[in-house]
């Protein structure tokens, strides 16, 4: 029995017929009538395709949200999909580019069913990954670090921050701590624009996302419960299994199976 996806995948593939790649050059077109491409060639042009077309009507390019990190993230909640990771019933994912410095506004709630983007707003990093830009990033326990990759979102709860909301890491050595650490998404003062006025950057977290004040709470309400959080970093190390491309690639093919 083939994995049920979410919708939107699904109209992706029913709206758009697999089609060769277009030939570009004299060189390409006499390659091409020498051999058919092959069917995987097809298919990664078409998983291509789809995310460059779901990009383009998220329209983020323009807040900011380069592609490269858009496609990783993408690439992961496919994955973490197909493993059976995340709720049915809500189709979104989380981006938080840790490359951006912390005065621009770097986190992205996208509703991929909708195809619009719920929140774009601050977050913090960790006081010992850097100041205005995180460099650093650990998953030991007391390092007061950020944690890059893949996280699925789980319950609420009210702790010392407040209204909070856990995350469970789930890239191997990179931040399967996230729980014990007690790194979650809360709200935070030093989360605000008033704050960069002041002091030329924002506040920082012990490793925790921190969110403005003034938003944290529909934030939480909507991501929390089985949905996909991405933190993207400049750390040339950072691997995942999640970032799998065929399994991502298939997961979207198994909408016509």
């Amino acid at each position: 029995m083939a994995r049920r996806i979410l919708p939107f995948v699904a109209s992706l593939f029913m709206a758009t017929p697999l089609a060769a790649p277009v030939v570009n050059s004299k060189a390409n077109a006499a390659s091409m009538s020498n051999a058919l491409p092959s069917a995987k060639s097809l298919q990664a042009a078409f998983f291509s395709q789809q995310l460059h077309d779901m990009y383009r009507d998220l329209n983020v390019e323009a807040q900011g949200l380069r592609y490269e990190v858009f496609e990783k993230a993408m690439t992961g909640y496919l994955n973490l999909q197909h493993d059976g990771q995340l709720s049915d019933d809500k189709q979104l994912l989380t981006v938080v580019d840790f490359e951006l410095p912390s005065t621009e506004k770097r986190l992205w709630v996208l509703d991929l069913e909708a195809k619009q983007v719920k929140f774009h707003t601050l977050v913090a990093h960790g006081h010992n990954s850097g100041e205005n830009v995180a460099t650093n990033f650990s998953n030991q326990n007391e390092s007061n670090m950020s944690s890059l990759g893949f996280y699925v979102t789980q319950g609420e709860y009210v702790g010392k921050h407040g209204r909070s909301l856990k995350l469970n890491g789930v890239d191997e050595g990179y931040n399967t701590n996230a729980l014990a650490r007690s790194v979650v998404m809360h709200g935070a003062d030093y989360v605000s624009e008033e704050f960069i006025q002041q002091y030329g950057r924002l506040g920082r977290s012990l490793g925790c996302p921190a969110l403005p004040m003034d938003q944290k709470d529909e934030i939480i309400e909507a991501v929390n419960g089985g949905t996909c959080l991405f933190l993207n970093g400049p750390d040339q190390s950072y691997s995942s299994k999640y970032l799998d491309e065929d399994v991502a690639m298939n997961t979207l093919l198994s909408a016509n199976s």
